[in-house]
């Protein structure tokens, strides 16, 4: 979908900018210049952004376990309670 139709920025190019770590309004519109003529799509940009980062964080933090469990050495202050 177009974001910025003043410079053709699409959210494809917004979440590619965000992949490659811009994570400001003033780096997208630096680097995609987004913004910079009429300003209509910067409240909409800024929503994209932050949900894409939210998105990315999320992404980073889900870590799978094996078996569904949490191998005990992995807690190195309860290798005493777990023998």
């Amino acid at each position: 979908m177009y974001v910025c139709v003043c410079n053709g920025v699409t959210d494809k190019d917004i979440q590619r900018e965000v992949d490659a770590g811009c994570d400001t309004l003033s780096d997208l519109t630096m680097n995609t210049g987004l913004g910079a003529n009429c300003g209509s799509c910067v409240t909409l940009a800024e929503t994209l952004i932050e949900g894409m980062r939210m998105k990315a964080a999320k992404r980073d933090l889900d870590v799978p376990v094996l078996g569904g469990e949490v191998p005990m050495h992995f807690f190195a202050h309860d290798q005493h309670a777990a023998a």
